[in-house]
Order: structure tokens, then C-alpha cells, then sequence
């Protein structure tokens, strides 16, 4: 069994049962797998993994801590704008999520590696049932709880979202494939059970550079299928794995994220323009983050 953490901040009951409702539960789903699996796939069709809130506050230069910041306050906006968050924010708000149904979870520091070096990079969540390990990540939405397992590899073998893991050298590994990118990139998950606190000073990094400030991101599920958009293009990948990109204007993007993705009318009004992404201001060893997702 892992070391456990306490909750910082826990959701108040009445947040737990609004979101409960929004992803359509009846009653609250009980803390085993079969629970983990209904509550992570619900959340992968319905929670964005975006830069909306993210992008809004920094263009405005709003005062104020990162969005994300707090894991109710990612919910909130959820419940009411149809925004995710980034994925310090989100894999935060699915721990607190997670505690709050009875779950025995874990927030986790996890190095995407673009090259040697980096600090850690990504927020991720993992879950304990019956002395197992489950990655539940609120980025990569791959579709079903995966299970960490120290004597074998294990993955999600569903095409759209394939995710293989395996453990090596004492640490579990993944691989990712951010809609930025094609391809798959290692993650290293370095910490596991760490703070909220934490999880803020990471989040908090990424505010003079992140590859999350300039651009609009947007992923999730329908179905088989991932949606997003990046670089002003809608992005989807079937279920057979298939890649296809179609250039956005941005009246058919705005459309497009109230249509489609759910996002309101009032926060889509106040997107920014996208901007180039520059290169990083410092070397890759650096405590600066350099590819939060």
C-alpha cells in the first residue's frame, strides 16, 4: 500500500452532488472498480482537458493565483462554463473527487521527457482498490481506469486512446500522445502522494512559460472518439485510430466549442487570440516547467 496524503481542501457535499448529477449519476458510485470505471469514463466524455480558464487569465492579466489553483474552483467552472482545466488543476479535482466518494487516491508528479532533466511536468491522479493501482488521468482521458503493474506491462488497448505502461528501473513509466503533437512521448511518474500545496508551486511555474499559454487546447471524448482542437485546427482520432485535422476560422472555432464541446457562450466571448508559442526562456534543467499538460 502507498503513503497517503491528507486532503487539503475537500469539496463541500453539495459540489460532490452537483458534479455527481452533471455526469449523470443516480446515486454515488461506490468505491471499487467497477465505481472507478463508471466515474473516470463519465468524466472522459463530459471533462475537458483544456487551457480555457488558463488563457483567459493570463491575457487579461488577472490578478490572483493560476486557475487550478484549487480543485472546487476547476469544478465550479465546470459546472457552470463547461471548462476544464490544464493538468495540474483537473488531475487535482479528480483526487478531491475521488477522496470525497471514499476512494483511496493519490495526486502524483510525473515527468513528460522531451528531453534529460526536465523537472517534473505533468499532474496526474492514481487510485488504490483492493491493493492494486489504477492511473486515472485527467489529460490523456484514456477511456477506462489503467492498471500500474510492477510485474508486467499493461495498457488501454482501445485505438483512439492506446496507453501503455510498465515499470522500470523502480518507477512506472507511460507514454503520452498530446493532441499537439503526433506520436507518443515517456512520462516517469516521480512522486506519488503529494500535496496540494505542491501541485500549486507546479502550476504556479508555469505562468512566466508553458506551452499551455499561448494557443487554445481542447481535448475529449465522444464515444470511440477523441475531439480537440490545437493550433486552429479541429483535431479528432476515430476509433480505429485515425488521425484527421481540419483548419478552424474562428467563427467555426466558436461554434465548434459551444456546439460541440459544451463550453458557454460567455466564456468562449472571452477567448483570446492565439499567439506563437517561443521557445522556453531557460535550459531544460531548469525548476521551470516545460510541458505541463
Amino acid at each position: 500500500m502507498l503513503s497517503a496524503m491528507s486532503t487539503d481542501t475537500p469539496l463541500s457535499p453539495q459540489l460532490v452532488e452537483r458534479v455527481l448529477e452533471r455526469l449523470g449519476f443516480a446515486s454515488r458510485p461506490e468505491a471499487n472498480l467497477r465505481g472507478l470505471t463508471d466515474l473516470y469514463g463519465a468524466w472522459c466524455q463530459q471533462v475537458p482537458s483544456d487551457n480555457v480558464q488558463k488563457l483567459i487569465h493570463l491575457r487579461s492579466h488577472a490578478p490572483g493565483p493560476l486557475p487550478g489553483d484549487d480543485a472546487g474552483a476547476v469544478l465550479e467552472a465546470w459546472l457552470e462554463h463547461g471548462t476544464g482545466s490544464t493538468c495540474w488543476g483537473a488531475s487535482s479535482a479528480m483526487h478531491e473527487l475521488l477522496e470525497a466518494l471514499g476512494f483511496r487516491a493519490h495526486r502524483v508528479l510525473s515527468t513528460i521527457v522531451f528531453t534529460p532533466d526536465l523537472a517534473p511536468n505533468h499532474g496526474t491522479t492514481i487510485a488504490e482498490i483492493d491493493d492494486e493501482i489504477f492511473l486515472v488521468d485527467t489529460s490523456l482521458l484514456h477511456g477506462e481506469p489503467l492498471l500500474l503493474s510492477r510485474e508486467r506491462e499493461t495498457a488501454i488497448e482501445h485505438a483512439a486512446w492506446a496507453l501503455p505502461a510498465r515499470f522500470e528501473e523502480g518507477q512506472f513509466w507511460f507514454d503520452v500522445s498530446p493532441l499537439l503533437t503526433t506520436g507518443s512521448l515517456p512520462t516517469r511518474m516521480d512522486v506519488i502522494g503529494v500535496s496540494q500545496e505542491q501541485v500549486r508551486e507546479r502550476n504556479e511555474a508555469t505562468r512566466e512559460w508553458g506551452p499551455f499559454n499561448y494557443a487554445l487546447s481542447v481535448r475529449t471524448n465522444r464515444g470511440a472518439r477523441v475531439i480537440g482542437t490545437a493550433w486552429m485546427k479541429r483535431i479528432e482520432i476515430d476509433a480505429a485510430g485515425e488521425r484527421t485535422e481540419q483548419a478552424f476560422d474562428r467563427a467555426k472555432r466558436t461554434r465548434w466549442l459551444i456546439e460541440e464541446i459544451g463550453l458557454s457562450e460567455e466564456i468562449v466571448e472571452k477567448l483570446p487570440e492565439d499567439l506563437p508559442t517561443p521557445p522556453p526562456p531557460r535550459v531544460a534543467t531548469d525548476a521551470q516547467d516545460l510541458g505541463s499538460a
